[in-house]
């Protein structure tokens, strides 16, 4: 009789990988990435691409602040450091689930080129859809129903991005979206004419 301890680590080769778990959803994973102002539209974007999505047949997760800020991230702040740890154990989770087979929907401020390019670098810039979702910053004032920059410019809010923390807006992203001048149903059609290409089953 072997003894448990002799045989407690996995044989790699005999789990199943990827493919495996696309071929069974009929998908090809991948991370949408929507960055963007506060206020520009990024979750009711991602909200909307996840319907479409569904009804095409087609097994998602989002992830956004809500569900990520008040459970895996709980313990987190608003500090350089911690944005920056927040983004990172996103992108981590993001590629547990696209192991699995899952096409992962972000939507998170992620205001810098280091910090987009580091979830970029640990998903595979291969897996990666970047869509920015472009709107001036008085236009997401006017739709800041929480009064957070209002809040901001009084200084009862730090490190409030694009008051007085920096956005650097992506300069190659894979989709680019001015929601001052596309409605939700223009915004979700343009995305999905990259993105159904690329999750649509292919066995390679």
């Amino acid at each position: 009789m072997t003894a448990l301890n002799s045989d407690i680590h996995p044989v790699f080769g005999q789990i199943l990988n990827r493919s495996d778990k696309e071929k069974l959803l009929n998908q090809n994973a991948r991370v949408i990435w929507l960055t963007g102002l506060s206020g520009s539209g990024k979750t009711t974007i991602a909200m909307n691409i996840e319907m479409e999505l569904n009804k095409k047949g087609f097994l998602t997760q989002i992830l956004d602040g809500d569900n990520v800020r008040t459970g895996i991230n709980n313990n987190l702040g608003f500090s350089g450091d911690d944005r920056f740890e927040n983004i990172r154990r996103i992108a981590e989770v993001s590629k547990l689930f696209m192991n699995c087979g899952i096409i992962c929907i972000n939507s998170f401020i992620s205001p810098t080129h280091k910090i987009r390019h580091m979830a970029m670098e640990i998903i595979g810039k291969e897996n990666f859809i970047e869509i920015y979702i472009n709107a001036p910053i008085e236009v997401c004032e006017k739709r800041d129903i929480k009064g957070l920059y209002k809040k901001a410019r009084e200084g009862k809010i730090k490190n409030f991005t694009g008051i007085d923390a920096p956005f650097e807006a992506p300069e190659h992203p894979d989709i680019e979206l001015k929601t001052n001048k596309l409605s939700i149903e223009e915004s979700v059609a343009k995305s999905l004419e990259v993105i159904l290409p690329i999750i649509e089953y292919k066995q390679y």
